[in-house]
């Protein structure tokens, strides 16, 4: 008599959901309602294990990643692993997640001191933030907006091209050649790189 390992129950549901969503691709209506629910059950456990200490958060990201597996459909390929593909998207939308939840305590980040607000103030900043400014306007646009979207706004590199009309690897280029001029403009080597 066999014994069932834990690999082989994730290949068998792996089997299940890869042929549900197949079949869904092909037109069977019921049998891709069948594969977002069935998956809609593992990712829910997914994203319990990551999202311990926010459980309220756990249904809305669910949705997000749902809907995101349901508009890349149309890249998944019959002979790669589902797994690898609905993780690569769930892993996506909860980077995308944290960034965000990030964003929104630092915008409601409470004074513990009054006083404090007022007590120094943060002109090395506001200085850094002014000649930041005026190199970046030194730099070509198309390597100027990805550096601020990525790299001072805090986009994702998907997000920015989407936002530029880049593609992906144009913003990447756009951030690494950006911030090599950046560097010789503060060494007062100039921009001579691919103006």
């Amino acid at each position: 008599m066999q014994r069932t390992t834990s690999q082989d129950v994730l290949s068998e549901r792996e089997a299940t959901l890869r042929a549900l969503l197949l079949r869904g691709m092909n037109g069977e209506a019921a049998a891709y309602r069948e594969f977002l629910a069935a998956l809609a059950i593992h990712l829910r456990g997914f994203l319990r294990r990551r999202l311990a200490q926010c459980p309220d958060e756990i249904e809305d990201l669910l949705q997000e990643v749902l809907l995101a597996v349901h508009n890349a459909r149309h890249t998944y390929h019959a002979e790669q692993p589902l797994t690898v593909w609905v993780q690569a998207i769930a892993r996506y939308k909860l980077a995308d997640h944290f960034r965000g939840f990030a964003r929104r305590d630092a915008l409601h980040d409470p004074l513990d001191d009054d006083g404090e607000l007022f007590a120094e103030g943060d002109t090395e900043s506001v200085s850094a933030r002014r000649d930041l400014g005026k190199l970046l306007l030194q730099l070509p646009e198309r390597q100027r907006l990805p550096i601020v979207h990525v790299k001072v706004e805090g986009l994702s590199v998907e997000e920015t091209a989407r936002l530029t009309g880049l593609s992906s690897s144009a913003v990447k280029v756009g951030i690494h050649r950006g911030l090599k001029a950046l560097a010789g403009l503060i060494r007062g080597k100039g921009n001579d790189e691919d103006r």
